[in-house]
């Protein structure tokens, strides 16, 4: 409704983690950065963590599409399930034959088409989404994907990405050899002030904005004050907001808009 009124060319505070809205602060920069280091340099494993809605979902999708050739890649998404389970995905992620339950056959089908692709030069990247979900022995399994290696390379690199709990997990006793074998790691923090308004001004400009809608100093900081710079907050008290600027035909948003869009959110709509 509110992207005829406001000329735009999509909804710009959609919660799917798309590359094309990536705004990147100093700590996503930073965050983006370290995942392509580790990848590029062969390091093996990378864990990169933040709270939740922090943005790392769209990070990761784009060094997904940084990557590009020279890359062959597989994400995984939910990884609640078995070790057969997760080999397979990976092997299906991969356009391999997944068939069989068998572990030692399907981690020999991965280690040969891993071989194949180091001839080729190209390396191999898994990715972990919302890893803080794994359980310990599925954590060990994707350990021992790291042993498949050459005498002087890995031959799949692991990104690990999750909540603030894979942390906690991850310096259980239990886990330390995993844990040694993790050389580059970040916490993705919040936006500050400033940057939560460039991050709202950024995506209303992918969206096609050419100044509608806008919104007042003091609107962007009741949103940052109530999202604690927390991305995916931002963008649903904004949508809201936007809403509300369209049923009242307003092009400029103030703190009354914001009030209410996180009433709306909050179940205390009047």
């Amino acid at each position: 409704m509110y992207q005829d009124f406001y000329d735009l060319r999509e909804p710009p505070f959609n919660i799917t983690p798309d590359p094309r809205y990536l705004f990147f602060s100093r700590r996503h920069r930073e965050a983006f950065d370290h995942i392509l280091f580790g990848i590029t340099q062969r390091k093996g494993f990378i864990q990169v963590t933040g709270e939740v809605g922090a943005g790392k979902s769209t990070l990761c999708r784009a060094a997904l599409e940084e990557l590009g050739e020279g890359y062959a890649t597989a994400l995984i998404l939910n990884p609640v399930m078995t070790g057969i389970q997760l080999l397979r995905s990976v092997l299906r992620e991969l356009d391999l034959n997944d068939r069989g339950n068998d572990r030692i056959r399907l981690l020999e089908r991965l280690n040969t088409y891993l071989l194949e692709q180091i001839r080729n030069d190209v390396d191999v990247v898994l990715f972990i989404d919302e890893a803080q979900d794994m359980s310990e022995d599925l954590l060990e399994q994707v350990r021992l994907l790291s042993n498949l290696e050459t005498d002087n390379r890995k031959l799949l690199q692991i990104v690990l990405i999750g909540q603030p709990e894979l942390r906690d997990t991850l310096d259980r006793p239990e886990l330390r050899q995993l844990r040694q074998r993790i050389t580059v790691r970040y916490h993705l923090g919040s936006l500050d002030r400033q940057e939560t308004e460039a991050y709202i001004h950024h995506r209303l400009r992918v969206a096609g904005s050419s100044g509608r809608p806008s919104f007042s100093r003091w609107a962007i900081s009741r949103v940052h004050r109530h999202s604690r710079g927390v991305p995916r907050v931002i963008n649903a008290v904004c949508d809201k907001a936007l809403l509300a600027g369209y049923v009242e035909g307003l092009d400029h948003l103030g703190r009354r808009e914001i009030g209410r869009a996180i009433r709306d959110l909050e179940g205390n709509a009047r």
